[in-house]
């Protein structure tokens, strides 16, 4: 759009879709659910400081995510998609993203997350740039005490990092 026009640099547009049949319960969402907004904004987020957006000033980079499975760890597969597409793009990146989830079940740390298990305990989700070891996202939308959370950012981190 016009209005959204960067003079100095690229604007990232992220749209995220998700069937009425990737989930067991079949609810349609429209374009206005606030959870698949929150996605779009995060994901953008994410990857507005990874793309060199300078490189193209007065345009803008569309991301367009169809979800038609999930089964958990639905953000951490929106952002390892979307860094695979702007690779195969050619879209130049200061490093590529690797996301991922991770929980406590007692006192044991799990990667990788199902939709059972991260309704189940608490849970974090945890984005790094492998290169530089710099982490970009790390969003919970559960509580986890501070000393579990630790524990499984490092875990987390560490995976993302040898993916």
């Amino acid at each position: 759009m016009r209005s959204q026009t960067i003079h100095d640099r690229a604007n990232i547009n992220v749209e995220v879709s998700v069937a009425a049949f990737s989930t067991g319960d079949r609810r349609k969402r429209s374009r206005g659910d606030k959870r698949i907004l929150e996605f779009a904004a995060t994901i953008k987020s994410t990857f507005e400081p990874v793309v060199q957006t300078g490189l193209y000033p007065r345009s803008q980079i569309d991301i367009f995510i169809q979800v038609v499975q999930q089964d958990g760890g639905l953000l951490q597969a929106c952002i390892n998609g979307t860094t695979l597409a702007l690779m195969s793009a050619g879209i130049p990146m200061l490093d590529f993203v690797c996301a991922v989830s991770g929980g406590v079940y007692s006192t044991h740390p799990l990667l990788d997350l199902t939709t059972l298990e991260e309704n189940d305990v608490p849970n974090v989700t945890i984005a790094v740039m492998p290169k530089t070891r710099k982490v970009s996202l790390v969003t919970m939308e559960t509580r986890l005490h501070v000393d579990r959370f630790e524990e499984v950012f490092r875990v987390a981190t560490d995976a993302a990092v040898r993916r």
